[in-house]
């Protein structure tokens, strides 16, 4: 990091912030100086996080609570943000979800459940940056942080509707990442791993979540990978991080 605030004065769009991976890079974007703009479903726990927020930080977050399923309301954001801010320079996008059934076979899945697992996973990731994508060529460094699954890459049983999204999605980001190599966008799909959150808990409910990593712990990931002086790699893995030296995934 070039200094205590790496990303004073940069803005942070964060989507899926109200829990688990989402709310914990919100609140470590904030630390490194950023000034977060939180979205997610739910108002209770966006005031949540802007209480940790300015807890933290002593500043407050911008909260804007939208349904992602709501394709008008993605559209209505960038100009929103426009107004508010003129650019974006940071964009996490952590908003996923299995649905409400959970994990099943895939031909046991429901329809209207099998369309709200595509609009969050794979359609909003199309229409935020289609949204998105001019606010960012406004920033002189913008960085672009995906969220991704290991099971878009390797499919398994019951996972079907969760991993095609998904792999849709990281599809999505890394076509665009081609588009974008001439502009001032980079953008990395990023593989949490099995973290202690209430999708992982819903997915296997007997595991131990003891057993996994915190999800702040990524918060240091997030933020080197927001940071304009550093080069991101297109893909990354948390565990990879974590475990070998940081100079080999961000220069």
């Amino acid at each position: 990091m070039t200094s205590d605030l790496p990303l004073k004065d940069r803005v942070a769009l964060v989507v899926g912030a109200s829990r688990g991976i989402g709310f914990e890079a919100a609140l470590a974007l904030a630390r490194a100086g950023a000034h977060v703009v939180a979205a997610a479903r739910t108002q209770g726990a966006l005031e949540e996080l802007d209480d940790a927020v300015f807890a933290a930080t002593g500043r407050h977050a911008t909260l804007i609570p939208f349904d992602l399923v709501d394709g008008g309301a993605i559209d209505r954001l960038g100009g929103a943000l426009f107004e508010r801010f003129g650019r974006l320079d940071v964009w996490v996008n952590a908003a996923a979800t299995l649905g409400a059934e959970g994990l099943s076979p895939v031909s046991h899945a429901d329809p209207r459940q099998f369309a709200k697992v595509e609009k969050v996973n794979f359609t909003s990731v199309y229409r935020l940056i289609r949204s998105l994508e001019p606010l960012l060529k406004q920033s002189t460094a913008a960085r672009v942080i995906h969220l991704t699954t290991s099971v878009a890459t390797a499919p398994r049983a019951f996972w079907g509707a969760y991993a095609a999204t998904k792999a849709g999605a990281e599809v999505l980001m890394k076509c665009w990442a081609d588009e974008t190599e001439t502009m001032p966008i980079r953008i990395c799909v990023l593989n949490p791993g099995a973290m202690r959150t209430q999708m992982r808990a819903q997915a296997f409910p007997g595991e131990d979540p003891q057993t996994l990593p915190h999800p702040s712990e990524i918060g240091p990931l997030i933020v080197d990978l927001a940071d304009p002086t550093r080069e991101p790699p297109l893909t990354l893995s948390f565990k990879d991080w974590r475990d070998g030296p940081t100079a080999s995934a961000l220069v």
